[in-house]
């Protein structure tokens, strides 16, 4: 087979989006509507279990608030308060709060140089994917992606496979023609569930994740300056992951 596709997950695999990004804009959106949440860095990682914002707020009062009295329309206050996060969210990052991660603008370019499609798979919102692609990586980069499959296009989120079969039918491609990019346990089981070969950069909330296989885990994608770190899988030409480098990895068993 031949690799002609690249998919990408989002939150943590193109920027650090969720603990500079997502977690801070939550905790105003919580503040502006009088609420006493509040997630700090370490809860916020054990949140992230579980993927998508109204998700993961009901999950934060199930498991960590059992003293909160739920509103008859709670439901409803939940979207509320995950649209007043996004707006903020789009807010920060449309003033280039949210860089990009050690490779990714460099890797984009050389795979669109290459000829190979690109596509985004991810449970984030298509507005938070818009404004970090705009104003992180650069105007007119959304139109790099072919496909944004992004939120509530499908029913079932990360680590159910189906964004990963939705963009994969919108592209009418195979999972054996693609390889995606993860940074987390549950990304990476989406992948899998779809058939995808994977590549992994790891970041600070994922360090510890289950990773079982993944093509390859990484530190991240690398600059020539910045040498990516191999933890498991095929190893590294040089300092950095290149197209080369992935068609190895989409060959390998």
């Amino acid at each position: 087979m031949t690799l002609r596709a690249l998919l990408f997950d989002v939150d943590g695999t193109l920027a650090d989006t969720e603990r500079d990004g997502h977690r801070p804009a939550f905790n105003q959106a919580f503040a502006d509507a009088g609420l006493d949440w509040q997630w700090d860095v370490d809860l916020y990682g054990k949140l992230l279990a579980v993927t998508g914002g109204k998700e993961r707020m009901k999950h934060y009062i199930e498991a960590f608030r059992p003293d909160y009295r739920r509103p008859d329309n709670f439901d409803e206050m939940v979207a509320k308060l995950h649209q007043a996060k996004t707006r903020i969210y789009a807010d920060l990052a449309a003033r280039g709060g949210i860089p990009m991660r050690p490779g990714v603008r460099r890797l984009l370019e050389e795979a669109r140089a290459a000829g190979l499609r690109l596509a985004i798979a991810t449970t984030t919102t298509p507005e938070n994917v818009t404004v970090l692609l705009e104003h992180s990586l650069g105007p007119g980069t959304q139109e790099w992606f072919e496909v944004i499959a992004a939120g509530d296009v499908v029913p079932a989120k990360k680590p159910a496979p189906d964004i990963y079969h939705y963009a994969l039918e919108a592209m009418g491609l195979a999972a054996a023609d693609c390889l995606a990019f993860e940074d987390s346990e549950n990304g990476l089981r989406a992948s899998l569930g779809a058939g995808l070969k994977t590549l992994v950069t790891v970041n600070d909330y994922t360090l510890d994740h289950d990773f079982s296989g993944a093509a390859a885990v990484l530190s991240d994608l690398g600059e020539p300056e910045a040498p990516a770190r191999r933890l498991t899988g095929p190893a590294l030409p040089g300092p950095c992951v290149d197209v080369a480098y992935l068609k190895t990895l989409h060959r390998s068993q």
